[in-house]
């Protein structure tokens, strides 16, 4: 009888440990991190260190779906986090879904990483407690410089309170998202924090303690810019 109960216990256990690991919230945590360290890898065709400095949080989603038959579309989930209050380290990951359209003669698709950097509280308090986000409509966005760059060169950039960027096939550049709209993703939220009610508010504000699933996304972040600077 007890060898029959540790067999259903070690079934139970591996059972739990596939289902983990078969997560595809926990799978897009760590294509979010891999897409940060390829992206940082080259410090002259990355984001701008002193950029990524001064951002109060960032939003990375890996492999955005664009592209449609005659009305083109967007589609992507990812992970928002910001700086914890006292300026080190990173909140718990917040998931969120990117969508949104556009009207003209489209053929084909494309998969691009995305990353957003929100510059300042404001804009981080605009997304955050939002129940859909309009990107360049509720807060000033712009598409993000790239590579080692002096202060001057970005004080125009730096006026904007989001800056985009995106990876397609290698290239890594600033990119317009206007007209897209940004929402959390309650099925990844259930999934990883086991609360499909919970709010992105919560998460970022509330001190939530973040999943396993996320070590290595926070790591990520926390290897390229560990301390807010002002």
């Amino acid at each position: 009888m007890m060898n029959v109960r540790i067999l259903f216990s070690t079934l139970a256990v591996c059972g739990l440990s596939f289902g983990q690991a078969a997560s595809p919230h926990a799978e897009r945590l760590n294509e979010a991190a891999a897409v940060l360290d390829e992206i940082m890898a080259v410090k002259e065709k990355s984001i701008p260190q002193e950029l990524l400095d001064k951002a109060q949080c960032a939003l990375v989603v890996p492999g955005l779906k664009k592209g449609a038959f005659i009305v083109g579309g967007r589609f992507g989930r990812g992970f928002l986090s910001c700086r914890q209050a006292d300026g080190t380290g990173w909140t718990a990951p917040a998931p969120m879904r990117v969508e949104g359209g556009s009207i003209g003669f489209q053929i084909g698709g494309a998969e691009t990483d995305f990353v957003m950097l929100i510059m300042n509280a404001r804009g981080a308090e605009k997304l955050i407690k939002s129940s859909k986000f309009s990107v360049g409509g509720e807060a000033s966005a712009a598409a993000g410089p790239v590579g080692r760059t002096s202060s001057a060169e970005t004080d125009a950039t730096m006026r904007a309170e989001m800056l985009t960027y995106s990876r397609s096939r290698g290239a890594f550049a600033g990119v317009s998202l206007k007209g897209g709209t940004i929402r959390g993703d309650d099925e990844a939220i259930g999934d990883l924090y086991g609360n499909k009610k919970m709010k992105n508010e919560q998460i970022i504000y509330g001190k939530t303690p973040a999943p396993a699933a996320a070590a290595r996304f926070l790591a990520a972040l926390n290897k390229y810019s560990s301390r807010l600077s002002k």
